[in-house]
């Protein structure tokens, strides 16, 4: 049986194949979006989001085909000229990237990925109307916890933040009512198949949506959310996507509990790997460390070899991604992947790498 430490798409949580014969077998598939059977599921959904993930009652949540989309969404429906992006890695990288090709005043800063996104602040212009961070960088293994971001809406209280949580909600407490605009996709920490995007909007970012009243296109949060105040979505949805949503959830333990899982896990992942001489961490900084995301240095050719050989005994390893690429490999530590997984990679690195 195969083994997968991708950071996404990643394993699901093995009850999700008897959750997709339940959606089948009850008609699920075939349910009509628009239907008070959907309506429901996609009420609940959302009822369980807000008490198992920790988001307040006040902020709204929708859905979207991906984490991706929501870059589109939220610089089109939210910002009316100047977003500001702090990142460190390839995915807050291409989200700056995607925000200035719609909104061109948008401005970003890149900062080392062993740097604290709190020593950036004062590149902040004065007439940002966003801060948009990634909360975890999938492509290095790097975080901006929880604190920090209290900590920037402590010193900036009238600026509005934006932050990816796309590897990390699910998994971590990530700090909801820190920011004002989350967006994040089901195929990492929530443990699904990929095909569903999450958005997550304070009363303040509603607000400015008003403001900015972007019209014209389909895909507008005014129109997301009119759609929502009903449980109906816009578009036809991933009907299935919510639905499984809904069934994992209510499975699931609340986050604080999930959180103390994973945390207690990276701490041992990166005890296993200080002794070795070939591998170390990228971000060893507890400060600064992913939680769901290790990403490891080594040799470009051992980083190759890793990954082969894993390949050959069902044990899918990610491989780096973005100017990391070559020289790392990332472990995915995801709640729906199993401790014995988790031993049976440390027997194969232990055999195989010095």
């Amino acid at each position: 049986m195969k083994s997968t430490f991708f950071p996404g798409p990643s394993k699901v949580y093995p009850q999700v194949g008897r959750y997709m014969q339940d959606a089948f077998s009850q008609g699920i598939l075939s349910l009509n979006h628009r239907s008070k059977e959907f309506m429901a599921i996609c009420e609940n959904t959302v009822r369980l989001m807000h008490e198992k993930l920790n988001i307040p009652s006040d902020y709204r949540i929708f859905f979207t085909s991906s984490s991706t989309e929501c870059w589109e969404i939220h610089a089109q429906s939210l910002v009316a000229k100047q977003s500001h992006h702090l990142y460190n890695g390839a995915f807050g990288k291409k989200w700056f990237e995607y925000a200035k090709n719609l909104r061109p005043a948008s401005t970003g800063v890149a900062f080392s990925y062993d740097s604290s996104v709190l020593s950036q602040l004062e590149t902040l212009p004065k007439k940002a109307e966003w801060l948009c961070i990634t909360q975890n960088e999938t492509s290095n293994g790097t975080q901006v916890r929880p604190s920090d971001l209290q900590k920037i809406r402590k010193q900036f209280p009238h600026l509005l933040i934006a932050a990816d949580a796309t590897s990390s909600l699910g998994g971590i407490d990530v700090g909801i009512a820190h920011a004002d605009f989350w967006h994040a996709s089901v195929q990492k920490c929530l443990g699904l198949p990929a095909g569903l995007g999450i958005m997550i909007c304070s009363p303040k970012a509603m607000e400015k949506a008003k403001q900015v009243n972007h019209t014209g296109v389909y895909n507008t949060l005014l129109n997301i959310a009119k759609n929502m105040e009903q449980f109906q979505t816009a578009y036809t949805p991933n009907v299935l996507g919510i639905y499984l949503l809904m069934r994992v959830l209510e499975s699931l333990p609340t986050i604080a509990e999930v959180e103390a899982k994973l945390v207690k896990r990276r701490a041992a992942w990166h005890r296993f790997f200080a002794p070795f001489a070939q591998l170390k961490v990228l971000t060893p900084q507890e400060s600064m460390a992913s939680d769901t995301v290790i990403c490891v240095q080594a040799e470009p050719s051992l980083v190759k070899e890793i990954i082969e050989k894993g390949k050959k005994e069902d044990i899918l390893i990610g491989g780096g991604y973005g100017d990391l690429k070559p020289e790392t490999f990332r472990i995915a530590n995801f709640p729906a992947i199993s401790e014995a997984e988790i031993i049976r990679l440390k027997r194969f690195l232990k055999k195989h790498v010095k």
